[in-house]
This record gives structure tokens, sequence and C-alpha cells, in this order.
């Protein structure tokens, strides 16, 4: 993100599918935010074993 000097408030952020916890746009994710669902490799894991909230 050009200019971004620090201030995570003005990144971008969703929910997880799976927790429901607010997660923020990362520098690795870039190229592929829109296609993010899942916080952490966890909730991807509990998410196809159980039904989504």
């Amino acid at each position: 993100m050009p200019g971004w000097r620090g201030h995570k408030q003005v990144l971008p952020h969703k929910p997880c599918a799976h927790c429901g916890r607010p997660m923020s746009w990362r520098r690795r994710w870039a190229r592929v935010w829109e296609a993010v669902r899942y916080c952490s490799d966890r909730c991807r894991r509990e998410a196809r074993r159980a039904p989504p909230r």
C-alpha cells in the first residue's frame, strides 16, 4: 500500500469466515486479498469439519 506509515487503522479489515474475528490486510495477501477468507490455518481446517456460523 503506497503511503502506509505504520498506521494499522487505515488498513482494510474483514471478518474471518469461520470465527468472525477481524483480520487486517497483510502485505503477503496483497495480490489475493479478495480471496482470503480465514484468519489462520486452524480456522480453515475447522471450517471444513463444522458448518459455517
